[in-house]
């Protein structure tokens, strides 16, 4: 099996942090997270819908994204998409019939999120290039989002957090650390 088909196996599936939100209420929120494989660049990739919710809300997911894994010369990359509607394609990790015709004209490109992957014995590491910088227009706002994880078999590792695009200060997301989630079923 290639490290690509391995890698989009460890990051398909559902996915909670009740333990550490449990253990540091203040300072992670119980979350659950859905990255579901979705036939789109299927040709030469892999591509994963990725959203999340607070587990007191599950109808009100929101951060609906696509990654799409490609492999060129045994290297591993990571490219972000933003959906055009992202209300259409919401609550989607639960309810994959809203996935089913995704096409390249529901999405967009964003450029600057990319990751490059490396694999070390079970794990896999996902970090930007020295030079990327995730920055791009949602509603009217520049949003900048420092993107990087772990994801091993049972376990993903978020590094994903806000940037305020003028001053660089942490807004959200892993501010105190990752956040672990625990993979709770294959999807």
């Amino acid at each position: 099996m290639s490290s690509l088909t391995i890698l989009a196996q460890y990051l398909s599936g559902e996915f909670e942090n009740r333990e550490q939100a449990m253990a540091s209420p203040a300072w992670f929120v119980h979350l659950r997270m859905w990255q579901r494989p979705v036939p789109l660049f299927s040709q030469d990739s892999i591509t994963l819908f990725a959203e999340q919710a607070n587990i007191i809300n599950l109808d009100h997911p929101y951060r609906q994204r696509l990654m799409r894994l490609q492999e060129h010369h045994s290297e591993i990359s990571i490219q972000y998409y933003a959906f055009k509607d992202p209300a259409a394609v919401k609550t989607g990790g639960q309810h994959p019939e809203l996935l089913e015709n995704l096409t390249e004209d529901h999405i967009t490109l964003l450029p600057g999120c990319l990751l490059q992957v490396t694999q070390n014995a079970d794990c896999f590491v996902a970090a930007p290039a020295s030079e990327a910088c995730c920055r791009f227009s949602y509603q009217g706002k520049t949003i900048q989002v420092a993107l990087g994880f772990e994801a091993r078999a049972t376990q993903f590792l978020s590094y994903d957090k806000g940037v305020d695009p003028e001053t660089g200060a942490a807004l959200w997301g892993a501010l105190m650390g990752a956040y672990t989630y625990s993979k709770q079923r294959l999807l």
